[in-house]
């Protein structure tokens, strides 16, 4: 019984959090798909008006990828095949720490923090809990 009961514990705080990279990935596609010429968006990207309009097709396909990432993050926590959803956690956190890590390298390293850092550690819990 005790097992089992740290074993449910487990899983509810590892689909916790996946649900809020979940989240964050949503409002990563709002920002992105949105309000990228809106002042929020400007503020947030450090971008000037000119840039986001021109940017904005590119902001918006990307983030329409994050909403793709959401959606595989859900789906793992949704899913009612343990295996299965062991499975896409891995996979879906692992696209989103190896998206995070390279636009870090790429883009901005605020990124690694952002989106990365919380996937990655996530995956080591995944890993230690396993």
């Amino acid at each position: 019984m005790l097992f089992n009961t740290a074993f449910l514990n487990t899983t509810f705080i590892l689909n916790t959090v996946i649900v809020l990279i979940a989240l964050l990935h949503i409002w990563f596609l709002i920002l992105e798909m949105f309000l990228w010429q809106k002042s929020i968006g400007l503020k947030l990207f450090r971008l000037d008006q000119s840039f986001a309009h021109q940017s904005a097709p590119l902001a918006a396909n990307q983030g329409l990828y994050n909403g793709f990432l959401s959606a595989g993050l859900l789906w793992s926590v949704l899913s009612h095949d343990p295996i299965q959803a062991w499975h896409l956690k891995i996979f879906f956190l692992s696209c989103v720490a190896l998206a995070g890590i390279y636009g870090a390298l790429s883009v901005n390293a605020r990124i690694f923090i952002i989106q990365a850092l919380p996937a990655i550690l996530t995956l080591i819990f995944i890993w230690i809990t396993s």
